[in-house]
């Protein structure tokens, strides 16, 4: 039983309703989250251009996956992730963002030293005790995909210890058909902008999932899109999602409804598809490129929000302007309304209110993360 297992909707409600306010406030909340819907899920690490290009300089880079440090390592096409922590004393191989274009990992306290496949090279002391192995000694690998241009972490069950993951491809489930047409990975980044919004990870998530609010706060948003069109889709994975449609002569959500780079090809040209795959990477699918939003909680009430728009490679020098601009204000406006439910949060009259017809898709969110309350974890 999850000892955050009381703060699950009831299942058999018949109206969905929002998590209790301490799900949104509380520091043991979001420390049972960090190490187990980040940590211990399929966490979005971010572009693998920029955590290990590829491009002959950095080979390593710490990340923090929920609450776990890690090491990510790249030799040739492959890359690996290790816990960042020496088998030694447990120093951390690198300090948190850290990088090293080094082919080999060293410790700074002891120089225990492994290659870039986690095997224990060198440690200065133990090489003539027969009781000593170094097969024993190599560092713990973890779970890691690259997949459409993006590094994924699992950062809580070893390879090849119990508790393995969910495969990545069944958590990944249907979203890899309805994302294939954008060819994600062949994309580059065009522009990014970060926030730090004051508000809770689930707030941002629950507002994307929702045009309810648009015709009060995004009148540019309903100017190119009927804020009532579209459905979500219930299909496999650990993700949720819907798609919504153009109005007629738009062709982009731009400023002025047209094209911000070259038309992607083989894509809907009046669709955009808004899809979460949680618990902390939301794509943003348009006829001309693809904005992602990266969640990482800094505290019950702040979450940092790295935005991303991709294009075509020979649109990426222009920058795509017109979708910037339409969706840094866009954003700006979901940032305020999300700052606003949370200070909400924070009263002590605050109940739990009921989801809409129109907010399906956030009850099907809150429901999942629920149920991950009660079971310890993501379920796919």
């Amino acid at each position: 039983m999850s000892e955050v297992s009381h703060l699950a909707p009831p299942a058999d409600r018949e109206l969905v309703r929002m998590l209790p306010a301490e799900a949104y406030t509380a520091d043991e909340v979001l420390a049972w989250e960090r190490r187990h819907l980040y940590a211990g899920a399929w966490s979005c690490l971010g572009r693998v251009t920029d955590l290990l290009p590829g491009d002959g300089a950095e080979t390593q880079r710490a990340v923090v996956v929920g609450d776990v440090s890690c090491l990510l390592a790249r030799e040739g096409e492959t890359i690996r992730m290790f816990a960042n922590t020496c088998r030694h004393r447990g120093h951390e191989l690198l300090p948190d963002g850290g990088t090293s274009t080094k082919r080999s990992v060293m410790c700074p306290y002891h120089a225990w030293t492994y290659d870039l496949a986690g095997g224990l090279k060198g440690a200065p002391g133990f090489r003539d005790l027969e009781s000593f192995s170094f097969e024993e000694h190599g560092l713990v690998e973890l779970p890691v995909e690259v997949w459409n241009g993006w590094v994924f972490g699992h950062a809580l069950h070893p390879l090849g210890e119990p508790g393995v993951p969910s495969s990545f491809a069944r958590y990944v489930g249907e979203l890899e058909r309805l994302l294939a047409p954008y060819a994600v990975g062949s994309l580059v980044v065009a522009d990014r902008h970060t926030y730090e919004v004051a508000a809770n990870w689930k707030v941002i998530a629950e507002n994307y999932h929702e045009c309810y609010h648009c015709p009060l706060i995004h009148p540019e948003l309903c100017a190119v899109t009927p804020p009532d069109s579209g459905d979500n889709y219930d299909l496999p994975g650990a993700w949720i999602g819907g798609g919504m449609v153009l109005r007629d002569g738009m062709r982009s959500m731009s400023v002025d409804g047209s094209l911000a780079a070259e038309p992607l090809p083989g894509v809907n040209p009046t669709a955009v598809e808004y899809l979460h795959l949680l618990p902390n990477l939301l794509v943003s699918a348009h006829p001309d490129y693809v904005m992602t939003h990266r969640m990482l909680p800094l505290s019950p009430g702040r979450t940092w929000v790295e935005c991303s728009w991709l294009t075509l490679p020979e649109s990426a020098a222009a920058g795509a302007p017109g979708a910037v601009e339409f969706w840094d204000t866009t954003n700006r406006q979901d940032w305020a309304a999300c700052e606003s439910v949370q200070r909400g949060l924070e009263s002590p009259h605050f109940r739990p209110g009921p989801f809409a017809p129109r907010e399906d898709a956030v009850a099907q969110l809150v429901s999942m993360i629920g149920a991950a309350y009660r079971t310890g974890g993501l379920s796919v």
